[in-house]
């Protein structure tokens, strides 16, 4: 495997660009990403580490959203569903299909109900490679061994999962090869508009320095805090436009008989989620709180804990209690506010407005799924155009994002040449390598013969090159960027393991930031 140094030329930050991005969730990762193709001067800033927050706490699925289907968010569900295989041809090593058990539950919807809304799934979105859904024998397929006796029907279906965090990193660094400038743990303190283009103050929350610099147009992609943006930065104190809804998900440690995931209904109208999570466990999620505040980290609750082990125990033949739970996690969904009276009932759709005071230089937007990230951006960048009277192409939908330059079906191939490549790496580190970073594996792999040029073990399988690679190439500054993001590796490590790899990177001298080598992409071969 060949590298090649593609490091442009770049000065600290530009005095000036075209679009300021204001958010590094996946909203923002994705408008960034596409404008910089375009060919706009790109700069984009968030106070945290990328994808920290909603972006990192979602169910992980690349998906219609099958309840959808009950509200009449035919159109929400359509795009959707076209999606799924978009984005399963851009990374296929951080999203891959996966099939779905949906047990019938004899008290709740009946199966004539269950088999058209799959039919209408299967058949509303443009499937093409994904398999259909189909009904199952509890009685006779494996996918019963778990599930309490009194269910002998269910119904089997696909969507995709994602990798989400990872999904954040790859858009920002497919950004910064297309010339945009990534600045994490920086906070937007000002902008105000002169009349013609903005004039920003940004900090950063590490070292305190500020700087000035300016920008033609600004999108407002904060997530949760994009109605804070306007209040602080803005001085928009009259902005109340989105609803915030938290979600909780809790893992325990347990295995299902095969890898489909399971999607289990409730008498409350919602649906609770079981899926294989990182080879030993199984995660279980998610709630709908409509109490979610801003002013303290989210922090599942007992009731929530109760709520997700009930459903589960309602269902699994092992009941689920409090003391299984080895892990949870919980994030703040910024749903559009639509009036909606429950939380459930809240659009998941996404809403994009445009400022008129500013002559439309100022985008801001609301709610949306990790799913509709990429059309999302589309929908900016003609919002863009328009603003900046140019007609520019899209082209995000067939460009792979970095490490997915190989035909999403061809993984086991990608998997065996690595194999080849670095027999040394112990095989199952070598998979979770490979699902993590695809291609990009040569790239971090590029100067190791030998199992000890791995470097420092760190607990778990984490070694000093993957570390090294994710502070040079993916931003990451803190352990918790690593182990809770960049991978999952947290759920493994015991407390003095992680913080010793803390002060491996409160004393390294890896330079942060991109270094700018790239794989070769034409040599590594696949098929």
């Amino acid at each position: 495997m060949t590298l090649s140094d593609l490091t442009p030329a770049r000065s600290d930050i530009a005095n000036h660009y075209d679009l300021f991005v204001i958010g590094g969730g996946i909203n923002g990762a994705g408008v960034a990403r596409d404008a910089a193709g375009r060919g706009y001067s790109v700069a984009l800033c968030d106070s945290g580490d990328f994808g920290a927050g909603t972006s990192s706490a979602s169910t992980k699925l690349i998906h219609g959203g099958l309840r959808y289907l009950q509200y009449y968010k035919f159109r929400l569900v359509a795009e959707s569903l076209r999606e799924r295989e978009t984005l399963w041809h851009m990374a296929p090593h951080i999203i891959w299909p996966m099939r779905f058990v949906l047990p019938h539950h004899k008290g709740l919807r009946p199966q004539w109900l269950l088999r058209l809304g799959l039919f209408i799934y299967d058949h509303l979105g443009g499937r093409k490679l994904l398999p259909a859904a189909t009904r199952i024998d509890l009685k006779q397929d494996r996918a019963g061994a778990i599930l309490q006796e009194t269910f002998d029907t269910a119904f089997e279906y696909s969507d995709c999962w994602v990798e989400d965090s990872r999904l954040v990193i790859l858009n920002l660094r497919d950004a910064w090869l297309n010339g945009a400038e990534v600045m994490p743990r920086t906070k937007l303190i000002s902008a105000v508009f002169d009349g013609r283009h903005w004039q920003l103050e940004v900090e950063d929350q590490i070292g305190g320095k500020r700087q000035s610099l300016t920008a033609s147009q600004l999108v407002n992609a904060a997530g949760p805090w994009v109605d804070e943006v306007l209040r602080q930065a803005l001085g928009r104190n009259d902005t109340n436009n989105i609803r915030l809804v938290g979600g909780s998900h809790i893992v325990i440690k347990r295995r299902l008989p095969d890898d489909r995931s399971y999607l289990f209904q409730h008498a409350d109208d919602r649906v609770i989620f079981a899926i294989p999570y990182e080879t030993d466990y199984l995660m279980i999620g998610t709630t709908d709180n409509d109490n979610a505040s801003l002013t303290e980290r989210p922090q599942i609750t007992d009731a929530e804990i109760q709520y997700l082990c009930g459903v589960a125990s309602d269902y699994l033949r092992d009941p689920v209690t409090a003391q299984d739970v080895v892990w949870h996690f919980s994030g703040v969904r910024p749903l559009f506010d639509d009036g909606a009276d429950e939380a459930t009932e809240a659009t998941r759709d996404y809403v994009i407005t445009q400022d008129r005071a500013t002559g439309g230089k100022l985008i801001n937007i609301f709610g949306g799924k990790i799913t509709t990230y990429r059309k999302l951006a589309e929908e900016v960048l003609t919002l863009v155009d328009q603003t900046a009277k140019k007609k520019t192409k899209k082209w995000t939908a067939h460009a792979a994002l970095p490490g997915g330059d190989f035909p999403a079906t061809q993984f086991d191939q990608l998997l065996a040449k690595a194999t080849t490549d670095f027999p040394f790496v112990e095989t199952t580190l070598l998979q979770r390598l490979a699902r993590l970073y695809g291609t990009q594996l040569w790239l971090m792999l590029a100067r190791c013969e030998n199992a000890s040029d791995l470097g420092q073990h760190f607990g778990a399988s984490l070694y000093q090159a993957e570390v090294d690679f994710l502070v040079r190439e993916e931003w990451a500054q803190r352990a918790e960027d690593i182990v809770y993001r960049r991978t999952k590796l947290g759920l493994r490590m015991q407390p003095e393991e992680i913080d010793a790899l803390q002060a491996y990177l409160d004393q390294t001298t890896v330079i942060q930031g991109i270094t700018g080598f790239a794989t070769d992409l034409d040599s590594v071969q696949v098929s």
